[in-house]
């Protein structure tokens, strides 16, 4: 059996003790892993005085894989995100985010199973941005678009839906008014479409397709969006489907792959065994599949969704009336992989 080396970034928060409940449920479905834990974060700030040290991007080069739990973002002033300075890094220029319903889990709606692919270097998120005047009473924030880019992302929806048996693709953009940086991603969308005969394909402004999306979730399958608009959309699909404890994602480029959990790092809990591991569980799953151990990864989702749907050994979020803790719902998971 063949030992997969993985980077572990434990994040902060309640990052390490979700984590660690992943690494422990990994492990119990068989797979053989080296893992290389690094820190990154506030964590990396008391160590390093950076928060994206040297020895952390050193250890995902060599890897090219890794497991992360929620990081702080500082919100308006301090250090930019570590999660975007990492796609930028590794040129992570997919971010997948599933969202399934699971039975067992309080939602709106039941059987939704679709998949956000959203561009991830791009757009407003590439971080060019300053003040217009010495006053700093006005700030300019510009999107860059470029073809190539949203050729590769538009691409990959395309592929990723042919080899995942998906029917359909939806294109969402703000081409109505953006007419040039929404325009190129909409001409490019319709371009690289018309090279995928067997899948359905359609295009939604994006206010009208959160409208949709909260009417009638069912409609969609495949979802292709530019940075900012998939941020937002992948976060109501998740609010669909019960919320951002069930959340995975991974960001995917040529050479490296991240997955995690998308949810914040809820300082207000750490180290208070109360944090839902669900999503960095979930996001084991996906990476498992991006390594080739279809197996163990069936295993661990078929188990997840057991103890969700059992409902008893899940933490309060999912069921108030419920005294479990982090640890003793990894403890269910793997009784369940069993």
């Amino acid at each position: 059996m063949k030992t997969h080396n993985i980077t572990l970034i434990p994040g902060d928060g309640i990052g390490p003790s979700i984590t660690e409940v992943a690494v422990r449920v990994i492990e119990a479905a068989g797979v053989k892993v080296q893992w290389e834990t690094v820190d990154c974060g506030l964590p990396a700030i008391d160590k390093y005085k950076d928060p994206l040290p040297t020895v952390a991007l050193d250890s995902i080069r060599k890897t090219c894989i890794a497991l992360k739990g929620p990081l702080t973002t500082p919100v308006g002033s301090g250090f930019r995100s570590v999660n975007v300075a990492l796609r930028k890094e590794f040129d992570l220029y997919v971010n997948l985010r599933p969202a399934r319903s699971f039975e067992g889990v309080a939602s709106r709606y039941s059987g939704i199973d679709l998949v956000i692919v959203r561009e991830n270097t791009e757009e407003f998120y590439a971080g060019i941005e300053h003040y217009i005047d010495p006053a700093r009473s006005a700030a300019e924030t510009i999107g860059v678009v470029t073809r190539s880019g949203s050729d590769r992302i538009i691409r990959y929806a395309y592929e990723y839906a042919r080899s995942h048996d998906r029917k359909k693709v939806t294109t969402v953009h703000k081409a109505n008014i953006l007419k040039y940086t929404g325009g190129l991603f909409l001409e490019v969308s319709r371009h690289v479409a018309a090279e995928f005969p067997g899948i359905v394909t359609d295009d939604k402004i994006i206010d009208n397709m959160a409208m949709q999306m909260v009417l009638n979730p069912h409609q969609f399958d495949v979802i292709v969006t530019t940075n900012l608009f998939g941020d937002i959309l992948s976060d109501l699909a998740s609010g669909l489907v019960g919320g951002l404890g069930l959340a995975p994602g991974a960001n995917i480029g040529y050479n490296a792959a991240i997955f995690e959990a998308v949810h914040g790092s809820a300082p207000d809990i750490a180290g208070k065994n109360l944090a839902n591991p669900t999503a960095i569980i979930l996001a084991g799953v996906m990476m498992l599949r991006h390594l080739e151990e279809p197996e163990a990864a069936d295993r661990i989702e078929a188990a997840v969704a057991s103890v969700l749907r059992d409902g008893k050994y899940v933490t309060r979020d999912l069921n108030p009336a419920s005294g479990v803790g982090t640890s003793e719902m990894g403890n269910a998971i793997i009784g369940a992989l069993k």
